[in-house]
């Protein structure tokens, strides 16, 4: 069994729970500020999951996160609050019924400014981490990985737009938009630069922007947040 943190504070449970936008009695969906993990890693930090603990109940039980996002990466992320809650948002997100949309700032608009990106990807270990390659459809190990994205805003100085992933792959909106020559700013990782026109880049310019999935109790439920300040600073200041 899992132990609760001995270090959560008062500070880091307001924290979490200030960060809530849905609950009802079956799951909980939080707006997840960037640099937070959602889960394990390296850094020896909180993350999400430990903090869920700020939600546990009386059987001692706590919330489980259903899926993940990038450390750097802001938006909506869902935890399941029961047992039967956890399985059937799990089953759902391996019949790719939840709808993830996200809005990514770019150095350049994209040509055309809105497609489908079908590239499949493999991943790739280098040294200690993990890379995400596009590869040909007949490649060992080739995972199928289809992108779909629009062109909301462009200007001299870079581009808004929004991305939705077709398939579940690890970073594939990232590797995507690096394919087709525009990678999105502060993703070192792939390609996307630092400094922008307007100055450095704080972090990875993706964010979660909403959330739709199928409840448990029927029916589709929609989580939306808010692009974070350094986000909207961010697009305000390339004059988007």
């Amino acid at each position: 069994m899992t132990r609760v943190p001995a270090d959560l504070s008062s500070d880091d449970i307001a924290a979490v729970r200030s960060w809530v936008i849905h609950e009802d009695a079956h799951v909980i969906a939080f707006s997840k500020p960037p640099g937070l993990s959602s889960q394990g890693g390296r850094i020896k930090a909180h993350t999400l999951d430990d903090l869920l603990w700020a939600f546990a109940r009386s059987n001692g039980k706590r919330p489980e996160l259903v899926h993940r996002l990038d450390r750097d990466t802001s938006g909506v992320i869902l935890a399941a609050k029961t047992k039967p809650a956890a399985s059937f948002l799990g089953k759902a997100l391996q019949m790719r019924r939840f709808r993830k949309q996200y809005l990514a700032l770019l150095s350049a608009a994209p040509d055309p400014k809105a497609a489908t990106i079908d590239a499949p990807l493999r991943r790739e270990e280098i040294g200690r981490e993990s890379y995400m390659r596009v590869v040909t459809f007949d490649a060992p190990g080739a995972q199928g990985s289809q992108s779909r994205y629009r062109t909301l805003a462009a200007g001299p100085e870079g581009a808004v737009v929004e991305l939705e992933p077709l398939t579940g792959r690890m970073h594939q909106l990232r590797v995507h938009m690096a394919h087709i020559g525009r990678p999105l700013i502060g993703d070192v990782r792939y390609g996307g630069a630092l400094i922008t026109a307007v100055g450095p880049a704080p972090r990875l310019m993706l964010h979660a922007a909403k959330l739709s999935f199928p409840h448990p109790e029927g029916g589709t439920t929609t989580a939306e947040a808010p692009p974070p300040e350094d986000f909207a600073t961010l697009r305000a200041a390339l004059g988007l």
